[in-house]
């Protein structure tokens, strides 16, 4: 570590680069190079996961915590493997853990097997981690029978257990497509059912620890171990309602709100199997600060290319919001000078420029694209006049028909949208325009509900699904996840709900369940 530089600092953005692509190499190390502090107990109590699956890599992450590691890197020894016992090793390297990126490790693997699953582990000195489970994916050309895909997001520590972590173990998955909210930078809330630790996080050591706290979880360590993880962003992995380079509207503001930023987002590549890459592909989408690039796109065999949607990092603030505050609030359109304005951007140019040209590409099977929020429009209010969100699609209409419009010019082949943030279950059809009822159907929309995050009740659902006929289901009730499964001829989506967040031994049920046909873009209740 450079003289000077504190670990409660984001490192420098081009040193930062620099260190990302030394840890994430496969390299081996000779022997004179090792470095290994002596470290007091187990420095594996974060887990170990896997990520950014591809038809012959996949990062491997872990980061190594506990006393004796002060500010010295660690070399750190990992394992890949055909089967959980080790003896038929696939691959194996070295790398080093840094403590200006928190120790943590992201190994991309190369050179594996497509379509195979894999066991992996890490070594530190005498300490073993636990083992974890990955896979490839099939080869860009290659025929793929079966995706399971479970979807979540808004995981907030303080409002329940991530007990539905334990029965998303035994859905058999190949990914999970985590959509934003990894964690909250809120102290505490009314009525908690267990305190997260440090008070509001608004420094790179407070992200740091409440990331921490969260990879502490059994649940939620066991399902990082047990099958690769696509990940995004929302807005509390920074804080509630930013909106690009502006400060949302939660807690004291700070002073530069650009260096929390970059504080965020450092914790966030820290604690998340993603590409060093991410920190590498930088665009002049923002006017200060260090871009991180989540967007993304991934092919399994011929049944279906993912999107990886950002729809925070590059966004222009919402619009007409009450008093001139910043953040999110419902708005009138009709009196909103800004709504329509034909320049503002969700994703920003350059990934609007990206996603036409990926979606132009996306293949003959399903298109599915993993985005932050609800897609389609939803007017909570009765009658002729509307009220809409400006946090979501919904304030940013004129993006909203860029991306439809471009579903449409390339003839996308099955298109199935799925979103987060809400904390509510709505399913619906892509519309090609809203304010239509009888415009063409162009997808379908699974917007799913938070993990634990509390949302206002259910008792306005039935009016909001009658104003806005393309949503065929909504429940504000249930907390969980849901499981997508594709094959060739169709796409079944399950609502899974636990019985009570508060409670750890809980158990969970289906709340409901629709199938797509190929080539139909009609949701069938199942």
């Amino acid at each position: 570590m450079r003289k000077g530089t504190s670990l409660n600092q984001p490192v420098d953005r081009r040193r930062l680069l620099q260190l990302a692509g030394a840890a994430a190499g496969s390299l081996w190390l000779p022997r004179s190079a090792w470095s290994q502090p002596r470290l007091a107990g187990n420095p594996f109590t974060l887990g170990v996961a896997s990520g950014s699956p591809t038809h012959d890599s996949v990062v491997l992450w872990t980061r190594l915590a506990g006393a004796g590691l002060g500010r010295q890197p660690a070399t750190v020894r990992w394992e890949v493997a055909h089967d959980e016992q080790f003896s038929r090793i696939a691959r194996t390297g070295q790398a080093q853990a840094l403590p200006e990126l928190a120790h943590s490790v992201h190994v991309e693997v190369p050179g594996l097997d497509a379509d195979r699953w894999y066991f992996y582990r890490f070594m530190s000195a005498d300490a073993v981690s636990p083992v974890g489970r990955t896979r490839t994916f099939p080869a860009p050309a290659a025929p793929a029978q079966k995706l399971r895909l479970a979807y979540a997001s808004c995981q907030r520590w303080d409002h329940g257990y991530f007990s539905a972590y334990r029965h998303m173990r035994e859905e058999n998955l190949d990914a999970v497509l985590f959509l934003g909210d990894y964690i909250y930078e809120y102290p505490n809330s009314a009525n908690a059912v267990r305190l997260p630790t440090g008070g509001w996080v608004l420094t790179l050591d407070d992200y740091r620890r409440r990331y921490a706290l969260h990879k502490g979880d059994a649940d939620l360590q066991a399902m990082h171990a047990a099958c690769p993880w696509i990940v995004t962003w929302d807005d509390h992995e920074v804080q509630n309602d930013y909106a690009g380079a502006q400060a949302g509207n939660s807690g004291t503001p700070v002073a530069d709100f650009t260096a929390r930023r970059a504080a965020a987002y450092q914790a966030f590549y820290e604690h998340m199997p993603v590409r060093a890459s991410a920190l590498t592909q930088a665009v002049a989408g923002l006017a200060t600060g260090a871009e991180m690039r989540l967007y993304s796109q991934l092919r399994f065999g011929r049944l279906a290319t993912l999107h990886l949607l950002d729809d925070r990092q590059y966004r222009d603030p919402q619009a007409c919001t009450r008093d001139g505050k910043r953040g999110s609030g419902y708005v009138n359109p009709a009196a909103c000078e800004a709504w329509n304005d034909p320049r503002r951007t969700l994703l920003g140019e350059a990934q609007e420029r990206w996603l036409d040209g990926a979606l132009a590409n996306a293949g003959p099977g399903w298109t599915v694209v993993g985005q932050q929020t609800l897609f389609g429009q939803r007017d909570v209010k009765p009658g002729p006049q509307q009220s809409l969100w400006n946090d979501g699609w919904d304030g940013y209409s004129a993006a909203r028909g860029r991306f439809v419009e471009s579903l449409q010019r390339h003839k996308v082949a099955n298109p199935v949208l799925i979103g987060g943030d809400v904390h509510e279950n709505w399913v619906g059809h892509v519309k090609a325009d809203y304010s239509r009822p009888d415009s063409a159907t162009l997808g379908v929309e699974l917007c799913g509900t938070s993990l634990t995050s509390r949302s206002s009740g259910n008792d306005k659902v039935a009016g909001r699904l009658a104003e806005n006929p393309h949503f065929v289901f909504a429940d504000s009730l249930g907390r969980g996840y849901g499981v997508a499964e594709f094959t060739p001829g169709r796409m079944t989506a399950t609502l899974r709900v636990v019985d009570d967040v508060t409670r750890q031994d809980t158990k969970i049920a289906t709340l409901a369940r629709f199938v797509v046909q190929a080539g139909r873009p009609q949701l069938e209740k199942a």
